[in-house]
């Protein structure tokens, strides 16, 4: 646990580095997952980590974080205050929320040395 004021550590070396390299890529009308980030930036399942990387971005980046959601489709920044303005600005980049999920499956962006990345669906 770490106290207040303090960061979590990356989990792996340049961890923060590749979070925000892959993030800086991202198209507009595009989403990556967090679970995505941390895949595609060495260490799965620190999509956590991948989301404090994001948070501490608050205070202004030039960096398209609006373009970061969760595995469901889905805003998770409604409980920090940012979620309205989240989705306002990737609906003005033409993704569409349906029930408050956009659709990943035309969304969802993969970098082009990725492509064997995205793993099948488990259902």
């Amino acid at each position: 646990m770490t106290s207040p004021g303090m960061t979590t550590p990356d989990p792996t070396p340049g961890f923060r580095e590749r979070v925000l390299a892959l993030v800086a890529r991202i198209p507009e009308g595009r989403v990556m997952t967090y679970g995505q980030l941390a895949l595609l930036a060495g260490n799965p399942g620190a999509a956590r980590q991948a989301g404090f990387v994001l948070n501490s971005l608050v205070g202004g980046s030039d960096l398209p974080w609006q373009r970061v959601i969760n595995a469901q489709g889905r805003v998770s920044t409604h409980k920090v205050g940012f979620g309205d303005m989240q989705e306002r600005l990737l609906m003005a980049e033409g993704v569409e929320f349906r029930d408050g999920r956009c659709d990943l499956a035309t969304r969802q962006w993969w970098p082009d040395e990725d492509r064997a990345a995205p793993p099948a669906p488990l259902l």
